[in-house]
């Protein structure tokens, strides 16, 4: 349901908050300096990790895309005439959090809503940004009991069960299907297989505090996409879940299968028609752009399967549409309104303002850093 008021109020900025990448190869073992902050890995590591970024030039899609969707975001509030800057920042590369942080109070920014780029919960798709957040602003003398003593802070719920993110989902598998038709593939005998970025089987047992656990999440929008797939086809459709880009050490347990074993056991079964939509990433970055379509790719062909990956949401209009939706629906929460909160599937909205062990890395074990956007900054 869109919001019946177009007024962000009491927000006046919005920080479209993501993970960041690196530019230029100079940047790659800085950029993974960041990212595996804390776990003593030596650059000799980094610089192996580092090939798959060295394979496109040293150079990360995400910050473009990222751009693309601020921009496509800027000219749909400016569409129902909403004013509200749109501030861009990262936890791992330029402009970082601290960045974006200066930016807001450039901007004179009071209170800000913070969207960010995953629309899973989990420890690294929810928690981990309130973290980040909160640590900047501890590190700034920003942050007492209450909260943010500088620029105030909320977020936008997780939004994999939004219409406008399930239909962009939709229309992006129906261009794959049609492309796989093309190609000479029998769409109406294909397996459908959704993938998304595989976590430790800790933080999945964490994540049940929302609600639903990462991968319930991912299960029930998937069936949803899958069942208006069928519907506008006119011909059933298979599908499965599989995972991807899994790291750490390998005696620590993942969630499973991977994509690539998927395929690999299914062309066994006899398959050899499969769409891959990539449910759990909202552009097409490293993950999409190597472990897909390198990898997850050679391994089909080498299969013998005709495959099609279908797009990301990226700046598709419903997707760019319904995060102004919930832009607005929560502004609206901040006002003490009632709002229906508008989803799709079996599961109920997520919260918008987290409990205090929403999401931890490991269940029941504070990680001692604080988060905002939860009932207290919790440690």
């Amino acid at each position: 349901m869109t919001p019946r008021s177009a007024d962000p109020g009491p927000y006046d900025a919005l920080l479209l908050y993501s993970f960041g990448g690196p530019n230029k190869p100079e940047d790659v073992v800085p950029f993974l300096r960041n990212v595996t902050a804390g776990k003593g890995i030596p650059d000799a590591r980094l610089e192996e990790v580092g090939e798959h970024y060295y394979g496109f030039g040293g150079k990360s899609p995400i910050n473009e895309q990222n751009l693309a969707l601020k921009a496509a975001l800027e000219a749909e509030l400016a569409r129902r005439g909403i004013e509200i800057p749109v501030v861009w920042g990262n936890r791992n590369w330029e402009p970082y959090t601290a960045d974006a942080v200066d930016e807001l109070e450039r901007l004179g920014a009071e209170r800000a809503v913070a969207l960010v780029t995953s629309a899973y919960s989990s420890y690294s798709g929810c928690r981990q940004y309130r973290e980040d957040l909160a640590v900047t602003l501890e590190r700034r003398g920003q942050l007492d009991h209450t909260g943010s003593t500088g620029v105030q802070f909320d977020k936008i719920r997780s939004y994999f069960n939004h219409p406008g993110f399930v239909q962009a989902n939709v229309d992006a598998v129906l261009d794959a299907y049609a492309a796989l038709e093309a190609q000479g593939g029998a769409p109406a005998e294909a397996k459908l297989v959704f993938v998304t970025h595989s976590i430790p089987d800790t933080m999945e047992a964490a994540s049940r505090i929302s609600g639903a656990t990462y991968a319930q999440q991912h299960l029930d929008v998937a069936g949803v996409i899958a069942g208006r797939v069928a519907e506008q086809r006119g011909h059933a459709v298979e599908w499965e879940l599989a995972y991807c880009s899994r790291s750490g050490p390998p005696t620590q347990p993942w969630l499973e299968p991977d994509v690539n074993d998927l395929l690999t056991e299914r062309a066994a079964e006899g398959l050899r028609d499969v769409v891959m939509s990539p449910i759990g990433f909202v552009s097409d970055h490293m993950e999409v752009a190597y472990d897909l379509d390198t990898e997850a790719m050679a391994t089909a062909t080498e299969l013998g399967m005709n495959a099609v990956r279908a797009g990301t949401v990226g700046t598709r209009e419903p997707f760019v549409a319904g995060l102004v939706d919930l832009l607005l629906e929560r502004a609206a929460l901040a006002r003490g309104e009632d709002v229906e909160e508008a989803t799709v599937g079996d599961l109920p909205a997520f919260r918008s303002v987290c409990e205090v062990d929403c999401c931890l890395r490991r269940d029941g074990e504070p990680s001692g850093v604080p988060a905002l956007c939860s009932r207290d900054v919790s440690r």
